[in-house]
């Protein structure tokens, strides 16, 4: 770590990760040979983790920011002491607010015409951990957390070296995951309905989030 491009090849990709792993390697191969083949002009980009406004806060099936954000939220509304998160906090992760993201990718359409794959992140690691801290902070959660340690943690550690997108289309994220995180939960309580209100008004849709459609 940090995870270089060229580092790809180097093993079995993670366990709880192998199928995704796997299925985006032999989309590069393919890329590859068509660029060779035939000329197409086709890139590959390796975002770390996105999330943003607009994204899934499922907890049967979102990622760790827009869940973590909904339980704070909920808890707060629900007037709960406690909250209880996955893991021991330990492992860490990288993210990409999509706004930074969108203009990766079209800084990259522009300007990028290599077969060689391109990591696109924020290169800012933080624990999982830390996260939630951050994520109580902004939703002004101000109670206690506790960690189910007998919960998987996922793989120990993710972080990208990004100097190539900076050297083959000068992109750096501007966005800081402080800031990012506030943005998600200012749209996020603009676009729901409260859990209190939606028992009392929508029985039919209680403790849902607003679809963001």
């Amino acid at each position: 770590m940090p995870f270089e491009e060229d580092n790809l090849w180097d093993g079995y990709p993670e366990e709880t990760n192998a199928p995704y792993g796997v299925a985006k390697k032999a989309l590069l191969v393919q890329t590859q040979a068509y660029r060779q083949q035939y000329g197409m002009n086709a890139i590959y980009l390796l975002p770390v983790n996105l999330y943003g406004p607009r994204d899934n806060f499922d907890l049967n099936s979102s990622h760790v920011i827009p869940a973590m954000i909904r339980k704070f939220v909920e808890a707060i509304e629900r007037g709960d002491r406690e909250i209880v998160l996955w893991g021991d906090g330990s492992p860490t992760r990288e993210f990409l607010h999509v706004a930074d993201a969108a203009r990766a990718f079209r800084l990259a359409l522009q300007n990028y015409n290599g077969a060689d794959p391109v990591n696109v992140g924020s290169g800012e690691e933080i624990s999982i951990r830390a996260l939630a801290e951050l994520i109580a902070e902004a939703t002004g959660f101000d109670g206690g957390i506790v960690w189910d340690a007998t919960k998987p943690n996922g793989q120990p550690r993710r972080k990208l070296d990004t100097r190539r997108a900076e050297a083959a289309f000068s992109f750096r994220s501007s966005i800081t995951l402080r800031d990012g995180v506030s943005d998600v939960v200012r749209w996020f309580r603009a676009t729901r309905i409260p859990v209190q209100a939606s028992r009392h008004e929508l029985p039919q849709t209680a403790g849902t989030p607003a679809s963001g459609h």
